[in-house]
């Protein structure tokens, strides 16, 4: 087990080394454990010592975490994370310690992991040579893109790496936060210990739980069933009890007294914490310096059975973890994740790694630190469930409302889906088309949601679910074309996610499996359960035909609803329901024009001809009349509604032209032109190629105007207000020019280092004064995925989507139209 840990320990330096220079933006807020809606724990007011304040739950509500070090050469203890300190002060001088503060180093992340640094002084009888100790808290929670089952572990790693020469004792210990939101929720705990083969080595589980489970209900967000299981090595000291007591015990003694309070009470009845202590000798005597460094390993898992309950197409049922099909009880599950640490840390850095090499390549040091401050949020907000033959990942809306599979929410967040793993963009997509295939959704249009709130997907069979019927059609449109181009490439270098191509091209063509099954998970370098390869050559094909051919009439059904209503939307809520209801909008019409297009080559798929050039047909001439109806009279700029004159709105559906190619076709369709001498003139039709489906042009004045309404803190949504949504910033700045790209990364870089927001990541802030919220106050959402559009872009098309958007270098819009009897 020492090896182990050793060579754990090892691997987890080299690759938190490997971050220290890109962790260039201080956020308000650090992820530290956030594997999905309930296991989910961050660093508040992370631009001060982690000892400043507790950790925080996404909704803001403390957690019971705390983490001290100890010197017993110099009776001193040290807090490290969370507020311990409060049990300890005011020291006294028969209390057998002293209080002090290491010098903290600062925080540095990656896509998976927090890094939190400090420098503990020698103690004074030292000899003067003596450095001070280093000590690293790590917080690791993996994404694995190659490796399903590991992403749908619900647990994260959290190591201890000291270096020095001399001795040093730390503790951990946790509170009944992990289990309620409510504080006087009665719990009950255990101590379980689990022996590791033949060297009488084990692990050792503190196992929390409320006295009463209440299941599939939530507490302020929490979840009020499913137990936390809290996992040390067995070599570590345990001891369950009032908190100020074990502190103080620890800080006086540097161990604990392997005992277990049985006098189960409420969370903050007399505080019971569940703690373990290790003690680090570094201080013998000739020891190499590579032998002074030492770490400890801890687990901590929130385990749910079910996860949620789902109107399927068989009837409400209670849905069971993914993970439970590849172990058969939760101890075994517990131990293959603690073992598998190396592996979880090696799968995890190579996507951190590429990752930062992509995100600095299509755009800055800044961008490095954006998406991998939004990667673990994407994930945070989901959870696995299902089985290897019909997977299916569930997610809430965190924060706005708690809908559960919320279309619009799951639209923004898809570039991080699409560049990560796009196996996991269909399992998002495959309940909502089951449950509207069963017939259970009355109405004509895609549902907004599953249900009104997490982890209740009890559907809308009255139809009543939130009135979005334009934007859900084009959500899911848009989408289900990204995920069938996605399964078509050749060659890694042209697969719209890099590790797509990695793995068997097995397929599985029984009907009654899905399409995008877990077949027989796969070895390679060593490394056991990962997945197969997803689409690539004929396999891609087939698996999109597999798709689209059991739902074709799901997708005619909400074509046939955009053509119906696409161009000229009724008064309706778009995705941006908080800035309200609204007749005529210019970027919802624009998103539901290249839904029909999108029907146009979902068509193709099937070899279904006439579909596709009626949809084709209707796609075509509806962007010919919106260009006349959505542009300003003075062609500079996208109206917010086709009549809100002197408005303007950020065209942030112009990002799924270009994603699903079509910027990339030719059109020969009549290009409106401007009259530029005399009076304002009204549009009146040109001729010649337009370029693209969307007429580039389009795409040149948005991002001149970008340019030109810009604020301090970023892109404004639109003329109505200050406010800005980052995800449709991305996506925005995705189809600009280079120039305005890089403009509004470092407005949004500037932000994140200066916001007055309290939460983890929020989307929807204030573009000047404090950044801050507007309200609604928005924070952790997975729409953060939306930060991708860069990355996704970049893989789009074969890899050709961005030199596409060429033209957008060659100079202001104004100057590149061509000028003919005076006019423009």
């Amino acid at each position: 087990m020492r090896g182990y840990l050793t060579t754990a320990a090892a691997l987890a330096s080299a690759l938190l080394s490997s971050t220290c220079e890109a962790s260039r933006l201080t956020p308000p807020v650090l992820p530290l454990i956030v594997r999905n809606p309930y296991l989910s724990t961050w660093l508040s007011d992370a631009r001060e010592p982690p000892w400043s304040r507790w950790p925080m739950f996404w909704t803001g509500q403390e957690v019971g975490f705390s983490i001290l070090a100890a010197v017993p050469e110099a009776d001193f203890v040290y807090p490290l994370l969370g507020r311990a300190q409060d049990s300890l002060l005011p020291a006294h001088l028969n209390d057998g310690y002293n209080v002090s503060f290491p010098t903290y180093l600062g925080a540095q992340y990656d896509a998976s992991t927090t890094n939190l640094t400090y420098l503990i002084p020698a103690p004074a009888r030292s000899a003067k040579s003596t450095k001070p100790l280093e000590l690293t808290l790590s917080f690791l929670s993996p994404i694995t893109p190659t490796s399903t089952l590991r992403q749908s572990i619900p647990a994260s790693y959290v190591s201890v790496h000291v270096e020095g020469s001399f001795n040093v004792d730390v503790y951990i210990d946790v509170n009944g936060h992990w289990v309620s939101g409510d504080r006087g929720s009665p719990i009950v705990w255990e101590m379980c210990e689990t022996e590791l083969g033949e060297s009488g080595k084990g692990l050792k589980t503190w196992k929390v739980k409320r006295q009463t489970e209440q299941l599939l209900t939530e507490y302020a967000d929490r979840s009020e069933w499913g137990t936390l299981h809290f996992t040390a090595p067995s070599d570590v000291r345990h001891e369950g009890g009032t908190s100020a007591l074990l502190r103080q015990r620890f800080s006086r003694t540097g161990t604990l007294q392997n005992a277990v309070d049985e006098d189960f009470r409420s969370i903050m009845d007399e505080e019971p914490v569940f703690a373990f202590a290790k003690s680090f000798n570094l201080s013998y005597p000739h020891a190499a310096p590579s032998s002074r460094r030492d770490s400890v390993l801890f687990t901590i898992a929130h385990v749910q059975d079910p996860v949620v309950q789902y109107a399927a197409a068989r009837g409400l049922t209670f849905m069971k973890p993914l993970w439970q099909s590849w172990f058969g009880s939760v101890e075994k599950l517990l131990s293959f994740h603690y073992l598998d640490f190396n592996n979880a840390a090696k799968l995890a850095g190579n996507y951190s790694a590429q990752l930062a090499e992509d995100a600095y390549e299509s755009g800055s040091h800044d961008y490095v630190d954006i998406v991998a401050l939004s990667a673990r949020q994407a994930m945070g907000a989901t959870t696995f469930s299902g089985t290897p033959d019909n997977p299916i990942l569930f997610l809430k809306e965190i924060s706005s409302n708690g809908n559960f599979q919320t279309v619009d929410v799951i639209f923004p967040s898809f570039p991080f889906f699409l560049y990560t793993n796009p196996r996991w963009l269909a399992y998002l997509l495959e309940p909502l088309i089951e449950h509207m295939l069963s017939g259970q959704y009355p109405n004509r249009y895609t549902m907004h949601d599953l249900g009104s709130h997490f982890p209740n997907a009890t559907g809308h069979a009255d139809g009543n679910d939130e009135y979005m019927p334009v934007e859900e059609c084009g959500d899911i449109l848009i989408m289900g074309l990204a995920l069938i181009n996605s399964l078509k490439y050749d060659t890694q270098t042209s697969a719209g996610s890099i590790w797509s191509s990695l793995g068997s091209d097995s397929f599985e063509s029984n009907s009654e499996v899905s399409a995008f099954a877990l077949y027989g998970l796969e070895s390679r370098e060593g490394i056991d359960g990962l997945d197969n390869s997803w689409g690539g050559s004929t396999k891609g094909l087939k698996q999109a035909q597999k798709w689209v051919e059991k739902t074709y009439s799901l997708w005619k059904q909400w074509t046939g609803y955009l053509v119906d209503f696409a161009l000229e939307p009724h008064t309706q809520l778009s995705t941006d329901d908080f800035a309200g209801w609204l007749a005529l909008q210019t970027n919802l019409a624009l998103k539901g024009i290249i839904g029909i297009k999108a029907m146009s080559k979902i068509a193709e798929v099937m070899d279904n001809k006439e579909d596709a050039k009626y949809y084709r047909n209707i796609s075509e001439t509806y962007i010919t009349k919106w260009e006349e109806f959505a542009i300003s009279r003075d062609g500079t700029h996208a109206k917010l509604a086709y009549n809100w004159y002197g408005s303007w709105t950020t065209l942030y559906n112009l990002y799924a032209d270009s994603l699903l190619c079509f910027h990339l076709e030719e059109s020969t369709l009549p290009l409106p032109t401007l009259a530029s001498d005399g009076p304002q003139k009204p549009l009146k039709p040109g001729h010649g190629s337009k370029g693209g489906f969307v007429p580039h042009h389009i795409y040149k004045i948005e991002s001149d105007w970008y340019h030109n309404v810009r604020q301090k803190y970023g892109l404004p949504l639109d003329s109505r207000h200050l406010y800005t949504k980052t995800d449709w910033e991305f996506f925005a700045a995705a189809v600009a020019s280079k120039d305005v790209r890089g403009e509004i990364l470092d407005s949004v870089a500037l932000w994140v280092n200066e916001t007055c927001t309290d939460r983890p990541f929020t989307d929807l802030h204030m573009t000047e004064g404090e950044g801050g919220f507007p309200g609604p106050n928005f924070f952790a959402r997975p729409v953060v995925g939306g930060h991708f559009a860069f990355l996704t872009l970049g893989r789009a098309c074969g890899g050709s989507a961005v030199e596409g958007l060429a033209f957008l270098e060659k100079g202001r819009a104004g100057q590149e139209v061509g000028v003919e009897n005076g006019e423009l």
